[in-house]
């Protein structure tokens, strides 16, 4: 079985609609696909789904209630398509403890099916790093905003140390050390992977060595979500350097999703996306992420990540970005030929764009002076 987490640095981003969709391009490609929401403070993966709640959950199987993990599975009425509830009724859900969370991992891990995919909450708590790092191959959605990509970036940072963590051991020369980086904060802003490797090397060489195996198998893949113009697939520029300046780590691009209100349409209409409208622009992108997903499980394996491998692959989002935005604007065209999209219709989705940029404008501005009031207050300090 190959797990699939999908996990964002921040809510917002579309990671809910990933995930869904992933799930039923893969399902109905002839794999049997197990989903299972495990944003457990915040579940609704099932309303993207089209199903009501009140199902068993992850929720009962965890609390007083005693159900058997198997009657947690639902069918979805997707052929090949199984689904597992969380609950967000439930207070505390989010803050599951150690053995809770493991014995989770480990019921998950015992499902019979090809691919088993995981729709995390947003951030970076331990619980969600640690269902994460279930499979070596997880999936970060992002957006071309500048919150959302140094979101991923902290998601992916967190992801490190929670792999140096578990590499060892607490009393150990090399778990002091880890958790003196722990302790003083200031030293976690500037953090540098390769210097703290070499550092546990010489400290803690079996440690080192742990790490080094957990990271070898670790290469987690990208899709930058909510485009609106080619331009913005680039922006994934810098969050693919960072990684593997400061944290060594090479990212896979899966591709690109256009902003379409279509979702929303869908969304209100309680159906996927891929089953209201499978040939729109953000359909076809989808289906075309998941052939990469599956045609990508056969490496998970040997741990190894072929670089010009991870050069085509952000080669072929900038190619699909200039693509689907051609396709975008043919349809539109297409639309207004044809009558079924008047001229009025048309002004008005130009200032419904219009108006989101704008308002991420002011968002970003925003940003700024809490980031320049910041600075000057260190300054004072």
């Amino acid at each position: 079985m190959h797990i699939v987490p999908i996990a964002s640095g921040k809510g917002g981003v579309g990671k809910t609609l990933v995930s869904a969709n992933v799930a039923i391009a893969l399902a109905q490609a002839g794999k049997q696909v197990v989903l299972a929401d495990l944003d457990l403070g915040g579940s609704n993966l099932h309303l993207v789904l089209g199903m009501t709640s009140g199902a068993p959950s992850i929720g009962g199987f965890l609390g007083k209630k005693k159900i058997d993990f198997g009657n947690l599975l639902q069918d979805t009425g997707v052929p090949n398509l199984r689904f597992i509830a969380g609950d967000a009724e439930i207070p505390g859900l989010a803050n599951l403890n150690a053995s809770q969370k493991n014995m989770l991992i480990r019921r998950l891990g015992e499902i019979e099916a090809d691919y088993l995919v995981l729709d995390l909450g947003a951030g970076t708590s331990q619980n969600i790093l640690d269902f994460f790092l279930m499979s070596g191959q997880g999936i970060i959605v992002t957006a071309p905003t500048p919150t959302a990509t140094v979101n991923a970036y902290l998601f992916l940072k967190n992801a490190v140390f929670r792999l140096l963590q578990r590499s060892v051991n607490k009393k150990s020369a090399g778990g002091k050390y880890i958790d003196g980086l722990f302790r003083d904060r200031s030293s976690l802003q500037r953090i540098y992977i390769p210097d703290i490797v070499r550092e546990l090397d010489q400290r803690d060489p079996d440690a080192g060595a742990r790490y080094r195996e957990a990271v070898r198998r670790f290469h987690p893949r990208l899709i930058m979500n909510m485009i609106d113009d080619p331009k913005d697939a680039e922006t994934v520029t810098r969050l693919r350097r960072s990684a593997h300046q400061y944290l060594d780590l090479d990212l896979l691009h899966l591709g690109i999703i256009y902003r379409d209100s279509l979702q929303d349409t869908a969304l209100q209409a309680r159906l996927p996306i891929l089953r209201y409208k499978p040939q729109s622009v953000l359909s076809q992108a989808i289906y075309r992420i998941a052939e990469k997903v599956d045609s990508l499980a056969g490496s998970e394996s040997d741990g190894f990540l072929d670089l010009e491998a991870v050069n085509d692959s952000f080669d072929a989002a900038g190619q699909e970005a200039e693509q689907d935005f051609e396709s975008k604007l043919n349809y539109i065209e297409e639309l207004l030929n044809t009558g079924a999209l008047s001229t009025g219709d048309l002004v008005e989705t130009i200032k419904s764009q219009h108006h989101e940029i704008a308002q991420l404008k002011r968002q970003n501005a925003l940003y700024k002076s809490k980031l320049v009031a910041a600075v000057q207050q260190g300054f004072r300090v």
